[in-house]
Parts: C-alpha cells; structure tokens; sequence
C-alpha cells in the first residue's frame, strides 16, 4: 500500500506540513507505523516555467519545506519508499549536490557521510522505541546511498 503525500506550492510557500502530519499522525493513531515502513512517497505539485532546467530538489521552496519536513519528522526516512527513488529524492532535498545527465545525482560526498551518519543515530534510537529491529535496516539505508557500514559501529551505538 503506498501512501501518497501532496504538497502543492502554497504548502510550500506557507512551509505548512499539514499534508504530511496528517497522514503521519494517522498511522501513529492506527499503530500503523511498522506496516507502512518504505510505503510513502510525495507528490509535488510546483508549476515551473517550462524553461526552467531545475530539478525539484534545486528549488529553494521545495527544499525548505523539506527541510522543516526533516526538522519535524527526523526518522522519515523509515517510512520513504526506498526501492521506488524516494530516499534519493528526499536526500537530494537536503544534502548538496548536482545533476549529471550520464551520472545522474552526485551528492557532496562529506554532506552525505555527516547527513547519513545523523540518521543511522537517529533510527538507532527511534526504531527501538517503536519495537522494530533496527541493525539490518540501518545497514539497509546506508547501503541505498553508497555506505556499506561495520558492524563494529552498530555495536558501539548499541552499548551507549
């Protein structure tokens, strides 16, 4: 079941995450959170001048929304549907990078290391909060962005 958010540019424009904290609230309320794990996606509905070259997550608006997206919701990342590019998208919304038409996206490699290690710590104390298993997943996400982690530094996270 994918669950589809939808901000259209007044969202973004007012920075009102209503759309997402409505849906996010609800799967709270039903008990819902480990079954929508990697289900979510959003759909942005921003009118651009066709001329315009940019990618959606070049957008200053669209950015800081995402931005107070994360600030609010800093374990989303759990629920992105990874296999269908949303991961990606929403590191693209917050990490530095550029587009190349043969390589595709190409993070700044040290924002992406300090943006990927700040959610391996965040998940590491959410997921358990919430009963899930969280090492697998952890080493999951990483991997989707490039990283393949020790185990040594689950463990260390673990122990503290």
């Amino acid at each position: 079941m994918t669950i589809t958010i939808k901000v259209n540019a007044e969202c973004l424009h007012q920075l009102d995450l209503s759309p997402a904290q409505i849906t996010i609230d609800q799967l709270f309320q039903q008990g819902a959170i480990t079954a929508s794990e990697q289900q979510m996606c959003f759909e942005i509905d921003y009118p651009r001048d066709p001329q315009d070259p940019r990618e959606l997550s070049e957008v200053p608006e669209v950015r800081l929304w995402f931005v107070r997206l994360d600030a609010r919701y800093p374990w989303l990342p759990f629920l992105l549907d990874w296999k269908g590019g949303e991961l990606a998208r929403y590191v693209a919304m917050l990490v530095p990078h550029q587009f190349h038409r043969t390589e595709g996206i190409q993070y700044n490699p040290e924002a992406l290391e300090i943006f990927l290690m700040r959610k391996i710590f965040i998940l590491a104390d959410w997921l358990p909060q919430q009963g899930i298993p969280s090492i697998s997943r952890l080493k999951s996400m990483s991997q989707m962005l490039g990283y393949d982690l020790d185990d040594g530094l689950f463990e260390l996270i673990t122990a503290s």
